[in-house]
């Protein structure tokens, strides 16, 4: 049996550093996300689960980076697989350093596989969303690796693999439509089905706790997504600039979109559904970014913004609990932008990068596109679903690794049921008041009961309690 020679390492020779140095300020600005998603999604849940939220985000990185060394990077990049995924040839990094990376001759392909780790850790990171409020912690973090493995990598491997059959069937996806998008959007839909609802849904009003958190973690996900979008084009070149400008532009749109559809019902312009409506432009531009112009992110935008606003009905309509509108955002939102895709992309600007030939959509009547991305579509959302699914099934026939807290624990909150600590402590005291002179004073511990009976003889003294 012969044995597989492997290219010999050229360190640094032939790459541009301004590329290599380009690739890995795209990875670092996709970091930023995974701490954003974890704050938009702490802000949109209540106080209680808040601190999971985060922590769950960011356990995201951790337990991506393990299974990517481990052998997700070999299952989705390695040069001889087959059709349907890759093979451990890469398992442990091995090989992976100074050769040129599968997808780009200009930059190293530990930089490639660098890059393509953050853009698998944000991806679980966006799909355990909807079952926020009512998810054990543990069991997470094992379903996360076992997901990364069985679903985002086999679609990631469909998708962006030269051997992948849906690279090969004709679909085009340059920033992770299917792979990110559809991928969490559609297991984010079997995940609160499979676990239930949350107790009061339906009878209870869930409101987001923090505005502020959910404003703070749309702007960590909006930088973040230059270097998500930029760093598919693999190089600083003209297409990275492109991506960058349309993903900037639809974001905007989308939000505006949102807000102002929102604003025809409440007459209020809202942070909230500004926020959604960013993240909706991103998610529906992201995988045409790298095929469109400036003037189709306006329509990108636009459809995005309506259609994900439309898509939060869905569970009212359907009565699933996605408890953070990931499926309606993700899922809707990456679809509809893959589909929009088959319409607007331009073979002139997937020519910016001077590597990837494609021959466009409608706009270069090339008709058939629309067909290839709605099937890719449509493979995404039924495998994501169906094998999520399963996974969950199978894990909650585990002893031990039951997904759903009970029922006091869900009353309590995950923070303190499965952490420990909680997001926010206040420190309580109580004040002492002269209704006559309108002085207060700090009270101890040790003269509560005592003013109390005091204040109950008729003493002309009130206590009142404050939080700081």
């Amino acid at each position: 049996m012969q044995k597989v020679k492997f290219l010999e390492l050229p360190q640094n020779k032939e790459y541009n550093p301004g590329d290599i140095g380009f690739v890995l300020l795209s990875a670092t600005l996709v970091f930023l996300m995974v701490p954003g998603v974890g704050y938009f999604y702490s802000g949109m849940a209540r106080s209680k689960n808040a601190l999971s939220m985060i922590l769950l985000s960011v356990l995201c990185v951790a337990v991506v980076s393990l299974q990517w060394w481990l052998m997700g990077y070999s299952l989705v990049y390695s040069q001889s697989g087959g059709r349907f995924i890759g093979n451990f040839e890469h398992a442990f990094l091995n090989y992976v350093e100074g050769n040129k990376s599968v997808l780009s001759d200009k930059i190293p392909e530990l930089v490639f596989a660098f890059y393509q780790l953050m853009l698998a850790a944000v991806t679980p990171a966006l799909a355990i969303g909807a079952a926020a409020e009512r998810s054990r912690l543990l069991p997470t973090v094992i379903f996360i690796f076992i997901w990364t493995t069985l679903v985002y990598d086999v679609i990631a491997y469909w998708t962006w693999s030269p051997n992948g059959w849906i690279k090969k069937f004709g679909t085009i996806d340059f920033a992770g439509g299917i792979p990110v998008h559809i991928t969490s959007g559609a297991s984010a839909l079997a995940y609160c089905i499979m676990i239930g609802k949350r107790h009061g849904h339906g009878t209870e009003e869930f409101r987001p706790h923090n505005v502020s958190n959910i404003a703070l973690g749309t702007v960590f996900m909006w930088f973040g997504w230059f270097g998500f979008n930029g760093g598919s084009a693999h190089s600083a070149n003209l297409r990275a600039a492109n991506a960058i400008f349309v993903a900037n532009l639809a974001a905007g749109v989308g939000g505006l979109t949102w807000m102002f559809l929102d604003f025809r019902i409440e007459r209020k312009l809202s942070t909230l559904s500004f926020c959604s409506g960013v993240i909706a432009g991103l998610v529906t531009i992201t995988p045409a970014s790298g095929y469109v112009s400036p003037s189709s992110a306006i329509l990108f935008g636009i459809v995005g913004g309506v259609c994900c606003n439309l898509g939060v009905r869905l569970k009212q309509i359907f009565q699933f609990d996605d408890a953070l509108d990931v499926f309606a955002v993700h899922g809707v939102g990456g679809t509809i932008g893959n589909l929009l895709t088959g319409v607007f992309a331009q073979k002139s600007i997937a020519f910016y990068g001077m590597s990837e030939k494609i021959e466009g959509g409608w706009v270069d009547k090339h008709w058939i596109q629309l067909g290839y991305q709605f099937v890719g579509s449509l493979a995404g959302l039924a495998y994501s679903f169906s094998v999520t699914y399963i996974i969950l099934f199978f894990m909650n026939k585990v002893p031990g690794l039951n997904l759903r807290i009970d029922a006091e624990s869900e009353k309590q909150g995950v923070d303190v049921s499965d952490i420990g600590e909680v997001a926010y402590y206040h420190v309580s005291q109580f004040v002492s008041g002269n209704p006559k002179t309108g002085q207060l004073r700090p009270v101890q511990d040790s003269e509560l009961i005592f003013q109390s009976k005091e204040v109950d003889n008729g003493r002309q003294e009130s206590l009142s309690f404050s939080h700081y």
